[in-house]
């Protein structure tokens, strides 16, 4: 199904049939897993459908960035082997020594680690704002600013930021908007039609959503970006390659029923916590009291499958929930069919330890799955004692 005939439909209906055109030569209705490096040539030069080799093409990866690029309303999608291969990509596209970059307060670890060990050894300067203040991003502007980095809901204190504002900041400095919406899912929420240039994704969360890929995307609201985008991810090579790119088509295709359960079973979940004597605050944007309720309720659909939340003995105690939870699996990542725990200090987030970007101790962190949201009150209940 090509990009003309879209307009019309619904995102439910998109997530399923953009990218996914039945393969003309057997009629198959999923794009096939092309398990292919190169491609025969029709005479010297002569590219079939423009594929020769499949670090630049793959037609599985093609479907793929093909309805990524539908799904978040951009006009290019990329996907890479990783979140933070897209990331890297984007970062080395659009920036020079000596250009900066403002970056959130409380930014994924692994996005930090990437501007704080990697990114700046190569001259690219960058520091942090509150992005939950319009104020704070733009007084942290600065003459050589290139880009402001969001991530909304945040990990894992999901911050709002109000991206329709942080835009208008952008647009007035001249810079550009990078929003990642892996929290969210283009379902619950669309950075560029709020006026972002660029959406990042870690693919491995919602949009595969059966923990069973990694991967990574970036989408631009803009062709020019998308091709100079395209060039270096064939430059540097760190593609998702075809199986990957068909476990996350096929994730897509549920996205938006299983982002409505795990949004309904996190609201839940966070009501109960909200009342329970050992739970001293806890982080979901659905709750009225949340700072970033009404922006949330503004630019989201609902408000997604995340809640972390502070022990009221500290530390220890958090850790001791994180291991005693049956039903929660305790590990990393986010955003699979099967409800998780961790502890950021100690896990996701040990890599932010003593900087700014430093999260509490008691912190617990979890990706509420699509079970029953009953068997998952049940879980905590007993966790917390």
């Amino acid at each position: 199904m090509s990009h003309e005939h879209l307009d019309s439909y619904a995102f439910d209906t998109l997530a399923i049939h953009a990218g996914n055109t039945a393969d003309p030569q057997t009629g198959a209705v999923v794009p096939p897993i092309y398990q292919v490096s190169t491609y025969k040539q029709d005479g010297v030069g002569g590219l079939r459908n423009g594929y020769e080799y499949s670090r630049s093409a793959n037609p599985t990866r093609t479907a793929l960035e093909e309805n990524l690029a539908v799904v978040e309303g951009g006009r290019r999608g990329l996907a890479f082997a990783s979140g933070l291969a897209a990331e890297d990509c984007l970062l080395r596209t659009v920036c020079a020594p000596g250009d900066h970059v403002v970056i959130p307060d409380d930014a994924y670890g692994g996005t930090f680690r990437l501007f704080a060990k990697v990114v700046q050894r190569w001259g690219v300067e960058w520091s942090v704002a509150d992005t939950s203040d319009p104020a704070a991003v733009r007084d942290a502007i600065r003459p050589s600013t290139k880009m402001i980095w969001v991530e909304t809901p945040s990990n894992p204190l999901l911050g709002i930021t109000d991206i329709a504002a942080t835009a208008q900041i952008a647009r007035e400095a001249g810079v550009r908007l990078v929003v990642d919406n892996t929290f969210a899912s283009p379902y619950l929420q669309q950075p560029i039609a709020l006026g972002a240039d660029v959406v990042v994704h870690s693919l491995t969360k919602y949009m595969g959503g059966h923990s069973d890929v990694v991967g990574g995307a970036l989408v631009t609201a803009d062709e020019t970006l998308g091709e100079e985008l395209a060039y270096h991810q064939n430059a540097m090579g760190a593609v998702a390659g075809p199986f990957d790119s068909w476990l996350v088509l096929r994730g897509i295709k549920t996205l938006g029923v299983r982002m409505d359960r795990h949004s309904a079973n996190a609201a839940e979940v966070a009501e109960f916590l909200t009342g329970h004597a050992k739970v001293a605050q806890v982080y979901y944007p659905g709750l009225a009291e949340h700072p970033g309720h009404e922006i949330a309720a503004k630019q989201m659909r609902a408000f997604g499958g995340m809640i972390s939340f502070r022990h009221v003995d500290g530390e220890q105690a958090a850790v001791e929930v994180c291991n005693r939870a049956k039903l929660f699996t305790l590990g990393e990542s986010l955003g699979g069919v099967e409800s998780l725990i961790e502890h950021p200090g100690r896990m996701t987030h040990a890599s932010v330890a003593g900087s700014a970007l430093e999260v509490p101790a008691d912190l617990v962190r979890l990706s509420v799955g699509i079970e029953s949201a009953n068997d998952l009150i049940g879980d905590l209940a007993q966790a917390l004692g």
